[in-house]
């Protein structure tokens, strides 16, 4: 069987009703990273908050020019975009580990609402704000030494899980 090479590869392209917004990712590369998985996975918009409009270098070269296709917006401040999508149906995921949140692979995805993946800075997580608000707090079960994931990384498992789920 013969390998197919990434540059002439074709993909059954499909969107899902999957909003994901950034609090506060400030690393370049990682919000590079996010664009790139959102392509991949046909999210409906990355929204990008607490952070400057645009991607540096770093980012540019990271994201594969996918930022040209991803719908994204950027936005100050991260609590009242959850809460103005929410307030238009939007069910709100939140990516933490709480004392009370789901592992990934136990979460049953609704499939007839619009969700938003509300993703958190590596060091700080989800704003408590938010996370009293979500209607779901779901987390990738670890199982090495180290308590955190790269937020791209968890996004990426998060996202596979929930199309998955959406297929």
């Amino acid at each position: 069987m013969g390998k197919t090479g990434f540059y002439n590869s074709k993909f059954n392209q499909r969107s899902f009703p999957i909003t994901v917004i950034t609090d506060h990712v400030t690393s370049d590369r990682n919000i590079g990273s996010l664009f790139r998985i959102c392509d991949a996975f046909g999210v409906q918009e990355l929204i990008i908050c607490g952070v400057s409009e645009g991607l540096g270098r770093k980012g540019r070269q990271t994201s594969r020019s996918t930022e040209n296709y991803v719908n994204h917006e950027y936005h100050g401040e991260t609590l009242p975009k959850v809460k103005e999508l929410q307030k238009a149906g939007y069910r709100i995921i939140s990516l933490e580990i709480t004392e009370e949140s789901i592992p990934l692979h136990m979460y049953k995805v609704p499939l007839n609402e619009p969700l938003v993946l509300v993703i958190g800075d590596e060091r700080y997580g989800v704003n408590d704000a938010i996370l009293s608000i979500s209607d779901d707090v779901i987390h990738v079960e670890m199982y090495g030494q180290n308590s955190s994931m790269n937020v791209v990384q968890a996004t990426n498992a998060a996202l596979y899980e929930l199309t998955r789920q959406l297929h």
